[in-house]
């Protein structure tokens, strides 16, 4: 059966389920189309050889399970590729940096487990920002992943070679991390759907942290469907990870659909050809019932500010730990300090650096209270009225980016990439779950890109995203 790595996951999942297909082909059909593509994109930075024989492992677990009337999950067999920040036992976890190059990885990730559990074939570990620092898969020290529908542009980031990899049906579906919009992002810029979790939903435990008050591991698919099936199975309390939550899955049996646009903040630089598509968007919605309102979130004007002031921060924090002592990358120099400097030198990326010393900057004596203190007090004031939004609608919708893919080197200059995270890093501010669904295309230079509508809604209600994503894909 040709192109079976076109189908969705739950397409694929009903045909192993009818014994019209097994793992085995299905792997085979991604890893051909891996094999074709990769070297242009590089969106894997590496495949697993034991693909094929996890596939058939797969393959008799069914065969077993059905012979004994065990119940089968939905992921059993199904080829998925996962971003290089997320632990798998045995197998190299880089985070895209040079300094964790040779580090592997001493145990699974929780959401490794739960998906070894539910039988998932792990095609191979997919490229991304270093240490998720970043908007486009620039910062990778592997190179950058180009975009499946232009390959002068970004795949977007940090999560850029797993939605890449889903793009191109090189994969049927992927994890990612999302740290100010970094599945989301991607998401939008290759024409897939990417979900940012409720914070807690999802457990971080075997998750390189970069900013860990806003990381959450997050799905990558073609479908909202093939989401909803994904973050299901990875979902639920962690007791190695203290922030995780039992939230239990919620049941829509009214559809919410009051919609509330914060139209200020679309004049924030958002691309007309852009704001064409959301318009369209909407009337989609209205046209399904759904109710539009315009809303105010007066300190939304502090978000970009807030966010990188504590991104910095934390990613100070969190990075201190690669010092070429533990481990990774360990560069020896004429003093232990020479050996500490020597090897994070050589290890991080200029990003990296940069947000390490930013980050030292805003913490220290002096300057604490004046930066980090208030981005802080901003953020706890954002999360405040988003609550207060919730209490008279049932999501808050915006563009995912004011553009499509951006040339690759077109920003160069730091700020200006950071700027275009002013859609994005509310939800991870406010911990709120958010979904990047396609709403279209653009035309830059002749050639047709994808770009995202973001959906936001309450703490814990990630089943009102699927149910107002399906009315719109």
């Amino acid at each position: 059966m040709a192109n079976l790595n076109q189908l969705t996951i739950t397409e694929a999942s009903k045909k192993l389920a009818a014994g019209e297909i097994t793992s085995v082909q299905l792997t085979e059909a991604c890893l051909a189309e891996i094999e074709k593509k990769n070297p242009s994109l590089n969106a894997y930075l590496e495949v697993f050889a034991d693909a094929l024989e996890q596939a058939r492992l797969a393959d008799e677990r069914r065969a077993l399970s059905l012979s004994k009337g065990l119940e089968i999950s939905p992921l059993l067999g199904i080829p998925l590729a996962i971003k290089d920040n997320i632990l798998i036992e045995g197998r190299t976890a880089s985070a895209a940096s040079k300094i964790l190059e040779n580090y592997v990885a001493t145990y699974d990730a929780t959401v490794i487990k739960k998906l070894k559990e539910a039988g998932a074939v792990f095609l191979g570990r997919t490229n991304m920002d270093e240490f998720a620092l970043g908007g486009s898969t620039e910062n990778s020290a592997y190179g950058p992943t180009k975009n499946p529908y232009d390959d002068s542009r970004v795949a977007g980031g940090t999560s850029g070679g797993s939605a890449a990899a889903v793009a191109t049906h090189m994969a049927l579906g992927a994890l990612g991390s999302d740290t100010g919009g970094s599945v989301r992002n991607p998401a939008s810029f290759c024409g897939v759907v990417g979900l940012k979790p409720t914070y807690g939903a999802v457990s971080r435990s075997g998750l390189i942290a970069a900013v860990s008050s806003f990381d959450q591991i997050g799905p990558i698919t073609k479908t909202v469907e093939d989401a909803e099936l994904i973050f299901n199975t990875i979902r639920g309390q962690d007791p190695l990870d203290s922030t995780s939550t039992e939230n239990p899955k919620s049941e829509i049996r009214n559809p919410k659909k009051k919609i509330g646009v914060p139209r200020t903040l679309l004049e924030k630089g958002v691309e007309p050809d852009v704001l064409a598509c959301f318009e369209s968007s909407l009337e989609k919605l209205k046209g399904q019932g759904c109710e539009v309102v315009d809303i105010a979130l007066p300190s939304l004007d502090y978000a970009l500010s807030a966010y990188y002031i504590i991104n910095f921060a934390e990613v100070s924090t969190n990075l201190s730990r690669f010092d070429g002592v533990r481990y990774g990358l360990s560069l020896k120099g004429e003093s232990l300090f020479d050996d500490y400097a020597s090897s994070r030198e050589a290890g991080f990326g200029s990003e990296t650096r940069r947000r390490i010393v930013l980050g030292t900057y805003v913490l220290s004596a002096g300057y604490y209270d004046a930066y980090y203190g208030k981005a802080v007090a901003a953020r706890e004031q954002l999360r405040r009225e988003y609550i207060k939004a919730f209490e008279s609608v049932d999501f808050i919708a915006t563009p995912t980016m004011p553009d499509a893919a951006l040339v690759i080197g077109e920003k160069s200059d730091p700020l200006s990439l950071y700027l275009i995270d002013i859609f994005t890093v509310t939800a991870n501010l406010t911990g709120n779950p958010a979904i990047s669904i396609p709403m279209g295309t653009v035309e830059k230079e002749g050639k047709q890109l994808p770009v995202g509508l973001q959906l936001t809604a309450a703490h814990g209600d990630e089943a009102a995203l699927f149910a107002a994503g399906k009315l719109l894909y």
